[in-house]
């Protein structure tokens, strides 16, 4: 599979979920990821509410549209030149009112030219050592807490978190 392999329909669980807002709701992750690819911190940050909360795969939490921007504005675009880029696929939609959507993504390392990282891990028993030797392979596993404003899926809170579950990340 390369990085630019569309992606599987994700899993909905609701009552009377609007596909509508299932494919807002995909184009919302994949403009995440066009915007995370390129380096535009505008286009990244028009994603957010005002109030939004944001936990980056680090633990640094960040709150409110301000301390997200300065954060994003300061190491979104030194990305711009990495060889190293990200593919986001939803997972999972979790309706949890018909405004408000928890989302599950999987977030996958790349190449630039679409080589995913993350897959020098499948099928390692132990790959603790390769996830030391190559932090960047290291795939992620956001979950984003969408609120439907004036009819637009923005952020209202997020966590992006990095697996290191062993059986997660060896799994092909």
């Amino acid at each position: 599979m390369s990085a630019t392999t569309p992606a599987t329909a994700p899993t909905v669980i609701s009552v009377l979920a609007p596909q509508e807002d299932v494919d807002a709701i995909v184009a919302f992750v994949a403009g995440v990821q066009h915007a995370q690819q390129n380096a535009l911190a505008d286009d990244f940050l028009d994603g957010f509410r005002e109030d939004a909360i944001w936990t980056t795969a680090h633990g640094k939490r960040l709150t409110g549209l301000p301390e997200i921007s300065a954060f994003t504005r300061k190491v979104l675009p030194p990305q711009a030149d990495s060889p190293v880029t990200a593919t986001y696929t939803v997972d999972l939609i979790l309706f949890i009112r018909p405004d408000v959507a928890a989302v599950k993504i999987r977030q996958r390392p790349a190449t630039r030219d679409g080589a995913f990282l993350d897959e020098m891990f499948h099928g390692q028993e132990d790959p603790s050592a390769l996830v030391a030797a190559h932090p960047e392979a290291v795939p992620g596993t956001p979950t984003y807490f969408l609120a439907k404003d004036d009819g637009v899926w923005r952020i209202a809170a997020a966590q992006n978190t990095q697996v290191f579950d062993v059986e997660t990340l060896t799994a092909s």
